[in-house]
């Protein structure tokens, strides 16, 4: 199969072979599990559930705010004991709003059916995904069931395992240890988006994961015609949705456009067991492969965690020694997000955990920019950072988006490779937040605007309407001589009366 390559990007230390040394297992079950109601793009979900409630392994504890939204579901059995304010993993450090279960240690399930995806209809698969809670496993954290409905024709589907950033191993050891859920989900996928075409691409750095799905595919009875694994190189960010488009393809994605409208569709292989399990065995996502890694760790792993455990117990369990912790980060170097406790929960899109040793990830002083020009050359998006950095300095907003501020993907491509170790993508992501805060305050403006003038408009027309009913009201030239006539009337009775009286006297 014919490869393309993409723009820019960057080849670094990987770091993955000290936490795929073991095979997977699952994590304890924490005595207490710590669910945000918002882990994902979109609209957090509303509670279900009250304080002092049981709850059952797999049930529904909140559900969707809206159409982009995703439910939540009990990590395992047990009591709700406070639905309220936690630490969450954010780059703010704020708290958000979580639901907390004291587990009973009963692992007791919600009721499951069980189905074969073939008997389900595109929209059955669709609405079965969404009640799941699924969300995609890469990072993004976009409702699932979203891109399972195009709305087009979907030529290709690709399920991404090039897990390009360093330190990661969660899906590669998924990828070893489970090809056939793998290739299960991508045949539910394939049939709720019709594609005519699946491609699953493995960065050249990970072999046995692409020796097992070769495997699990060579055994496949039937439909494995048109499924094809196709090994990438392994540079850095591959893994991006656009840019894995574009190597495995050869299309370009538009500008601020999405893969649908070059008719692919792209899911990350974690999400693609999730759909197996949702569909096939009735489990929502409450679980996930996490890489728990680094110098601090002395047990580097890879743990099936059950969303909500708190962070601080996974580190314990693989020894990480706190004395010699810089930082925390979940996710990767590149794109992660730094901890600002430890009683933060993991949560849906939490792939790894990296306990940074002391100088092993070094943080030297910036310096003034020298406009060397080395970010525009690695950006795998062709963009202008460096133009975008003065722009985001100045807090010129409109001239960033001049600039496709939007199509940042924040791999932090330039950042690395930045003699004066400005911290790019940091401008970026400050930038993007101002620049939806102004959108939402524009929003809520317009809409204050259009109740005043609305209520302006229905107290104008409730006037008009009351000076109508007192004009219809008002008497008119025939009424005015009816009511002479009676004042005439009584007048001369009245003087009647009078003389009457006088010829008594």
């Amino acid at each position: 199969m014919r490869l393309w390559s993409f723009h820019g990007g960057i080849e670094v230390p990987g770091h993955k072979e000290i936490s795929t040394t073991r095979p997977v297992e699952p994590a304890p079950l924490p005595k207490r599990l710590i669910l945000p109601l918002s882990q994902h793009l979109g609209a957090p979900a509303e509670p279900l559930v009250a304080e002092g409630e049981e709850v059952l392994k797999g049930q529904m504890i909140a559900s969707p705010a809206g159409f982009v939204s995703a439910p939540l579901h009990a990590s395992s059995s047990g009591k709700v004991v406070a639905i309220g304010e936690h630490p969450v993993p954010h780059p703010s450090g704020l708290s958000a709003p979580c639901i907390t279960i004291e587990t009973d240690g009963e692992e007791r399930w919600v009721e499951r059916e069980q189905r074969d995806f073939r008997q389900l209809e595109p929209a059955e698969i669709r609405e079965t995904v969404r009640q799941a809670g699924i969300v995609g496993l890469g990072g993004a954290g976009f409702p699932a069931f979203i891109k399972l409905n195009p709305g087009r024709t979907i030529k290709t589907l690709i399920l991404n395992g090039a897990e390009c950033e360093p330190y990661i191993t969660s899906d590669d050891m998924l990828m070893r240890e489970r090809p056939e859920q793998i290739l299960r989900g991508l045949l539910i996928i394939r049939r709720a988006v019709q594609a005519r075409r699946c491609i699953i691409a493995v960065e050249d750095n990970k072999p046995e994961a692409e020796r097992s799905l070769r495997q699990a595919l060579g055994s496949m009875k039937e439909d494995a015609d048109d499924i094809e694994i196709v090994t990438i190189p392994a540079r850095y960010p591959a893994g991006g949705e656009k840019q894995l488009i574009r190597v495995v393809t050869g299309q370009e994605v538009p500008s601020g456009g999405l893969p649908v409208q070059v008719g692919v569709v792209c899911h990350n292989v974690s999400t693609a067991v999730a759909v197996y399990r949702a569909v096939e065995l009735g489990e929502p996502l409450i679980s996930r492969y996490v890489t728990i890694t680094g110098g601090a760790v002395a047990e580097p792993r890879n743990l099936e965690v059950l969303i909500g455990t708190p962070v601080e117990e996974l580190l314990q369990l693989c020894g990480t020694d706190p004395g010699a912790v810089q930082e925390v980060i979940m996710g990767g170097p590149m794109m992660g997000i730094s901890l600002a406790s430890l009683g933060v929960p993991l949560v849906k899109t939490g792939n790894c955990l990296l306990a940074v040793g002391r100088g092993e990830i070094e943080h030297p002083e910036v310096m003034p920019c020298i406009r060397c020009g080395n970010c525009a050359e690695a950006c795998p998006m062709s963009l202008l950072p460096q133009q975008m950095y003065w722009h985001a300095r100045a807090k010129d907003f409109d001239r960033l988006r001049e600039y496709d501020l939007f199509d940042c993907i924040e791999c932090g491509c330039c950042a690395y490779v930045c003699p004066s170790n400005i911290p790019l993508v940091h401008y970026y992501r400050f930038a993007k937040s101002e620049i939806r805060a102004r959108q939402e305050q524009k929003r809520k403006a317009d809409i204050a605007r259009e109740r005043h003038e609305l209520r302006e408009q229905r107290l104008a027309r409730e006037k008009a309407e009351r000076a109508a009913r007192h004009a219809r009201k008002r008497p008119g030239p025939s009424d005015e001589s009816k009511k002479a006539a009676i004042q005439a009337a009584l007048e001369r009775a009245r003087a009647g009366k009078q003389g009457a009286a006088q010829d008594d006297v």
